[in-house]
């Protein structure tokens, strides 16, 4: 059975394969023992945390198939960003240059640095493994997350975001960096990236860009990509426009991969979900739902076919299922269909 749960300090080896694996522009999983050590401390540590509003909290968690007891892949919500370090994005606006004396008017967009999604919760580090990528697994993977905010709705903001990785080949060369490089700065893509993946940002409010960007004297190739997400990105895109996401005109500084962003109560799986209390007994057939329990430390999600009425207060689980759940009889779940 796939179950999603809190990461553990003995997760470690397996969470810098997947960071190796993940490749450059994944900058929430640096391929960095202290900083990989450090995510591990803080989720653990942000799981136990007593929270009324959310601050610096991260949780991260692992897909574990309890058979074999593999760690599949991994996912992870920053309770609020840019509250110890600044939250860089572009904002992609328009100015108008006009002149009635001349009969000219003309838009032109540009590009302007910002904090502006400072305090929003970000979903982030969806990683699953490639021989992994089967049936519903990803979708889950990042839907859950939506269960989990609605249940402990005070540990995250009301404004949801999540960066796509932007457009970049095989060997991690943005189209949109290229060009800040040649005019800004003397470091590659990888390394910007890298860097910012380590938290170590100073270099971006020290060389970039203090005033905006005409986008039109861009590149052709850097003006391509503006918005766009890499390829492997695109299912993950869609299951969050699926969801109630939509881009605002927010892109990433270093690959100009697009910000999308919801509001929690308008999020689709955290809209319809529904908090049922728990009978053990068999279940034949049914239809697909997303499930968690209500437990913060001890949190568990999987998903699996149950009958259910629209006005039912209970929920037949069967025991495997709710033992993997780690619920009993007269506990509590929150569940969504899928």
């Amino acid at each position: 059975m796939m179950v999603i749960r809190p990461i553990r300090a003995a997760d470690f080896p397996v969470l810098y394969e997947m960071a190796v694996e993940s490749g450059h522009g994944f900058t929430s999983l640096p391929v960095n023992d202290e900083l990989l050590q450090r995510k591990i401390n803080r989720s653990e540590q942000s799981f136990r945390k007593a929270v009324s509003t959310p601050c610096d909290e991260g949780y991260l968690f692992v897909l574990e198939d309890t058979a074999t007891g593999e760690i599949c892949g991994t996912s992870a919500i920053e309770a609020a960003v840019g509250l110890d370090d600044a939250f860089y994005n572009y904002h992609l606006g328009k100015v108008v240059h006009t002149s009635r004396a001349l009969g000219v008017y003309k838009t032109v967009d540009i590009l302007t640095l910002c904090n502006d999604y400072t305090g929003a919760t970000e979903l982030c580090t969806l990683f699953l493994r490639e021989h992994r990528r089967e049936k519903n697994s990803g979708k889950m993977l990042s839907r859950f997350r939506f269960l989990f905010m609605a249940e402990f709705r005070e540990r995250f903001s009301d404004r949801i975001i999540a960066e796509m990785r932007g457009v970049s080949d095989d060997n991690g060369n943005s189209p949109f960096w290229e060009w800040l490089q040649e005019h800004f700065f003397s470091v590659d893509f990888p390394t910007a990236d890298y860097l910012t993946g380590i938290g170590q940002k100073v270099f971006i409010a020290e060389l970039m860009p203090k005033y905006p960007i005409y986008v039109s004297l861009l590149s052709k190739e850097a003006q391509a990509v503006i918005g766009k997400v890499h390829e492997k990105t695109r299912p993950a895109l869609q299951l969050l426009q699926s969801e109630g996401f939509s881009a605002t005109g927010y892109v990433d500084i270093f690959d100009a991969g697009p910000t999308v962003e919801a509001k929690l109560e308008h999020i689709r799986t955290a809209r319809n979900s529904r908090r049922l209390q728990v009978r053990i007994a068999p279940v034949s057939g049914g239809q697909p739902y997303l499930v968690c329990n209500t437990d913060r430390e001890n949190f568990r999600a999987s998903w699996t076919h149950l009958h259910l009425a629209e006005t039912a207060t209970e929920v037949n689980l069967p025991a495997e299922f709710a033992e993997a759940l780690q619920v009993s009889d007269g506990d509590w779940v929150r569940l969504a269909r899928l």
